[in-house]
C-alpha cells in the first residue's frame, strides 16, 4: 500500500468515524461526492489551495468562503485539516476512500460490468440480481462499453472478475491448440 493510499484511508477513517458518531453518514456521503464533483471541475483550486506562495491562512480563508455556508463545520475543517497539513492534492482520493467505507458499512459493493452490445434493462436488472446472490452484497452497477470483448460481458467485483466475453473464449482455446 502507498503512503498516499494510506494517509487517504487515515483521514477518510476519522471522518467516517465522525459520520457515524452523528448519525450522518448518508449526509457526508452525499456532501462529499458534491465536493469531490467541485474540485474535479475546477483542478486550479487544488494547485491554490497546496502553493505555498499563498499564506496558509489565506489558502484557509478560501476554503471558508467556497464552503462554509453550503457545508458542515465538520466537512469544512476536514478540508482545512487536508490543506494545513499538506494534503490537499489528495481530497479525491480521500472522498473515494470515504465511499469504500461507506460501502463496507452499508454492505455494498462496485460491479463494474464491460459490455460490447448495450443491454437491455431487463437484462441489467437479471444481472445485477444474479450478481447480489452471488456476492451477498447490494450491487452498485457501473457499465462500461469495451469494443475488445467482441461480444458476451466480463464483470469484475471488489478483487474478482468473470469473465464471459467472447475474446476470453477465443484467448482460452487458442492457448489449448497451442499446447
Amino acid at each position: 500500500m502507498t503512503d498516499m493510499t494510506q494517509t487517504n484511508k487515515e483521514y477518510a477513517t476519522a471522518l467516517f468515524s465522525l459520520a457515524t458518531e452523528n448519525n450522518s453518514v448518508d449526509q457526508y456521503e452525499k456532501s462529499l461526492i458534491e465536493i469531490g464533483n467541485i474540485f474535479k471541475e475546477n483542478p486550479d483550486y487544488i494547485k491554490v489551495l497546496e502553493s505555498p506562495a499563498i499564506p496558509l491562512s489565506e489558502r484557509i480563508a478560501f476554503i471558508d468562503k467556497a464552503f462554509e455556508s453550503t457545508y458542515t463545520e465538520y466537512l469544512v475543517s476536514f478540508i482545512k485539516v487536508l490543506c494545513e497539513n499538506g494534503h490537499i492534492a489528495q481530497i479525491l482520493g480521500c472522498i473515494e476512500a470515504f465511499c469504500d467505507l461507506v460501502r463496507i458499512y452499508r454492505n455494498r459493493t462496485i460491479a463494474t460490468v464491460y459490455y460490447v452490445e448495450p443491454l437491455t434493462e431487463e437484462q441489467k436488472t437479471a444481472l445485477i440480481e444474479k450478481l447480489q446472490k452471488i456476492s451477498g452484497k447490494v450491487i452498485e452497477p457501473e457499465f462500461i462499453k469495451d469494443e475488445s470483448l467482441i461480444g458476451g460481458i466480463k464483470v469484475q467485483i471488489d478483487d474478482k472478475i468473470m469473465d464471459g466475453s467472447i475474446k476470453n473464449r477465443l484467448d482460452k482455446a487458442k492457448g489449448e491448440m497451442n499446447k
